[in-house]
C-alpha cells in the first residue's frame, strides 16, 4: 500500500489558534496625550499602587535606567504583591533585602521590548526577560471574566499601561524566576520518582543538572524533557524502576549507548529550551537519540507529538498536557506527556508531494481548485513553504481543462515558476519547497512537469535545474546536490522508450496521460539521515525561461516500484498491472 502526502497546513496557522483567546480578552488601556512619563515616573506618580516598588528600584539602582528612553514592558507587582512577598522572605521592609538582589528581581520582570496582551499566547512570550529566563501566559474564563496569568504566579490586573518607553502590566503577585535545573526540579516532583530514577540509573540525570555556563557542551546547555508521571506509567504496566528497566532494557545496562532504555530516556529529551509554542511552530525536533525525531502538530488547542499517518495508516499522537507543562527550569523546559511513548521505528515510505498544495493557496477557496491566479512578488515574498532567490518572487498557479499545462495534471493543477541561471532576466535563480514529512533513509526524486517551450517572442530558450536538499531548519547555503544527479529540461520530452528503457536513463509517466509532454524526470538520489522535513531546491544552471510547469515531487525508496501506483487526475491511484 502506498501513501500520497500532502503538505499539511494547519502548522501554518499555529500561533494564530494558539491566540485564539487571546482576541476575546479586554485589556485595561491606560494612556496620557502629552508627555506620557517613562517607568520610574510613572511607578513615583502613583504611590497607591507602586511606593514599595519605587522603593526596589531606588535600592536596586535601576530608577534611573528605567526613567531614560527606550522600548520595555515591565511587569509591575503592586504594593500588596511586594508586601505579601516581604512576608515569604520573613521580611519586614524592603530595605531588608538586598540591591544585588533587588537588581535580579527587576531583571526578571521586564523585557527589553514593548509586549501588549495582543501579542500574548498561552505559551512563553516572545522575548526574555532581563534575567534570562523566558516567561510564560495563560488566560481563563470564569463567569465572563477573563484574567491573565504570567509565569502562573501572577494574574494581570491593569495591561498595557503606556508610558514614554514602553507599557507596564500591573500584576497581583511577584514573579519568582525558576531556581532549579531540570533534573532538580523533576526530582523535587514525587509524580516523576520512577521517571527520574531511570534518568539517575542511565547516567542522564547528570546531564540535566548543568546550570548554562557550567556547561561545556553548547547543545545541551538549554534542553527540554518530555517527563512522564507515575500514573502515565502506570496505565502502561510499568509500577517501578524495575519494571520500566524489564520492559525496555536489551543490556541490562542502562548506562550503556545503546542500551534501549537509555535511548528511550534520550528519546524524551529534545535539544534547545522548546515551550509548547516552540514545539507546534516545527512539525519535527532533534532528540538525544541519536538521528531520532518527535513529530508534533496542533489539534484545535492540542499539542500532539507522533501523531502521523505513515504508509496509509494512522498512527495516533501523545498529548503534552498544557496545565502541567512550560515548567521553566535553569536549563530548559520540561512537558507532561499524557502516555506512554517510545522510539517509532518506521522504514523509508513512498511521499507523492503535491506542491501546489501550500498553505497560502490551499487556504484561497476563490482560487485553489477553481481557476487560475498568479501570486504579486509581495504575495510570494509571505511564502513560508516555498523560498525563491534574491527580491524576483514569481509563481502562477494554473487550473482545469482549459490548459494543457494543468489538465493532464495532479489534481489538475500545477505551478509555474519562472527561473534564469544567476537570476537574470527578473527571474529567480533558484526555487525551493519545503516537503512533507521524510522518514530516514534512501530516495529516488523525481521530478514531475508539463513540457511547454517559451515562446520566441519572450526569448524562446529552455531552463536546466539541478536539485538540491537540506534540513528544514538548516540555513539556506547548507543544501546538498542529490548524489547521482542529473539534470531537468522543461522543455524535453518522454523519450517514447518501453518503460524499463525509459527509467534507465531517468525518465517516466506518472499520470494516466501518457503523452510525451507529461513526464517525470528522476534527478538523483536523496540521503535522509534523519526523520524530519527539508528543503528540495531547483537551481537554474543553463537559460532562462518563464513556463517551467512543476506538478508533482516524488520520494520512493531506492527499493520501491519507481513507476506505480499512476494517478488519475483526480488523484485516484492507478495499480500495476
Amino acid at each position: 500500500m502506498r501513501y500520497l502526502s500532502k503538505i499539511p497546513t494547519g502548522f501554518i496557522l499555529v500561533l494564530g489558534i494558539l491566540a485564539i483567546i487571546s482576541a476575546c480578552r479586554k485589556s485595561t488601556l491606560v494612556t496620557t496625550v502629552v508627555n506620557r512619563p517613562n517607568i520610574t515616573k510613572y511607578l513615583e506618580e502613583h504611590p497607591d499602587q507602586f511606593s514599595e516598588l519605587s522603593k526596589v528600584l531606588q535600592l536596586s539602582g535601576t530608577a534611573s535606567f528605567l526613567n531614560a528612553y527606550g522600548s520595555y514592558t515591565f511587569f509591575a507587582p503592586n504594593n500588596a504583591a511586594i508586601k505579601d512577598y516581604l512576608t515569604s522572605q520573613n521580611k519586614a521592609a524592603v530595605e531588608d533585602i538586598s540591591g544585588d538582589d533587588w537588581k535580579q528581581f527587576i531583571r526578571f520582570h521586564l523585557l527589553e521590548d514593548s509586549v501588549s496582551t495582543e501579542q500574548f499566547t498561552d505559551g512563553k512570550l516572545p522575548k526574555l526577560t532581563m534575567y534570562g529566563q523566558y516567561l510564560i501566559t495563560g488566560s481563563e474564563t470564569n463567569n465572563g471574566t477573563t484574567k491573565i496569568s504570567v509565569n502562573r504566579q501572577a494574574n494581570i490586573i491593569t495591561a498595557n499601561i503606556s508610558v514614554g518607553n514602553g507599557l507596564i502590566h500591573s500584576i497581583d503577585h511577584v514573579l519568582i524566576p525558576a531556581s532549579l535545573t531540570l533534573a532538580q526540579t523533576l526530582e523535587a516532583n514525587p509524580a516523576y520518582s520512577i521517571f527520574t530514577e531511570a534518568l539517575k540509573e542511565a547516567n542522564l540525570f547528570e546531564r540535566l543538572n548543568k546550570a548554562p555556563a557550567d556547561n561545556t557542551n553548547d547543545n545541551e546547555q538549554f534542553l527540554t524533557v518530555i517527563a512522564q508521571t507515575n500514573d502515565v506509567l502506570a496505565a502502561a504496566g510499568i509500577n517501578s524502576y524495575a519494571d520500566l528497566l524489564a520492559k525496555y532494557s536489551n543490556t541490562n545496562d542502562p548506562t550503556l549507548a545503546t542500551d534501549s532504555l537509555h535511548l528511550y530516556l534520550e528519546y524524551h529529551i529534545l535539544n534547545d529550551a522548546k515551550y509548547l509554542a516552540d514545539i507546534v511552530t516545527s512539525t519535527a525536533h532533534n532528540t538525544l537519540a541519536p538521528l531520532e525525531v518527535v513529530t508534533s502538530k496542533l489539534k484545535g488547542e492540542t499539542v500532539l507529538i507522533n501523531d502521523d499517518m505513515f504508509n496509509g495508516v494512522y498512527e495516533p499522537g501523545i498529548e503534552l498536557v498544557r496545565n502541567t507543562s512550560d515548567v521553566s527550569a535553569t536549563n530548559g523546559v520540561i512537558h507532561n506527556a499524557a502516555q506512554n511513548f517510545n522510539i517509532k521505528k518506521r522504514s523509508p515510505y513512498r511521499v507523492d508531494f503535491d506542491v501546489c498544495t501550500f498553505p497560502e493557496l490551499v487556504k484561497n477557496k476563490e482560487y485553489y481548485g477553481q481557476k487560475n491566479y498568479e501570486f504579486t512578488p509581495e504575495e510570494a515574498a509571505e511564502f513560508t513553504e516555498i523560498k525563491f532567490s534574491g527580491t524576483e518572487k514569481q509563481l502562477i498557479y494554473y487550473y482545469g481543462s482549459g490548459k494543457s499545462v494543468s489538465k493532464y495534471g495532479y489534481n489538475q493543477d500545477c505551478l509555474t515558476v519562472p527561473l534564469a541561471t544567476g537570476g537574470t532576466s527578473s527571474r529567480a535563480a533558484w526555487v525551493e519547497f519545503k516537503t512533507p514529512l521524510l522518514i530516514k533513509g534512501k530516495y529516488k526524486v523525481w521530478i514531475g512537469y508539463y513540457t511547454q517551450k517559451q515562446s520566441s517572442s519572450n526569448g524562446g530558450t529552455t531552463t536546466e535545474v539541478q536539485a538540491s536538499i537540506g534540513r528544514e531548519e538548516g540555513a539556506e547555503a547548507e543544501r546538498t546536490v542529490l548524489a547521482n544527479a542529473r539534470v531537468l529540461s522543461f522543455i524535453t520530452k518522454r523519450p517514447g522508450q518501453p518503460s524499463d528503457v525509459e527509467e534507465a536513463i531517468g525518465y517516466k509517466t506518472y499520470m494516466e496521460n501518457t503523452s510525451g509532454s507529461v513526464v517525470s524526470r528522476q534527478m538523483g538520489i536523496a540521503t535522509i539521515d534523519q526523520t524530519g522535513r527539508y528543503w528540495l531546491r531547483l537551481t537554474a544552471i543553463n537559460g532562462s525561461q518563464t513556463t517551467n510547469n512543476i506538478d508533482l515531487i516524488q520520494f520512493i525508496p531506492v527499493d520501491d516500484d519507481q513507476q506505480y501506483p499512476k494517478f488519475k487526475t483526480d488523484g485516484t491511484l492507478i495499480p500495476r498491472p
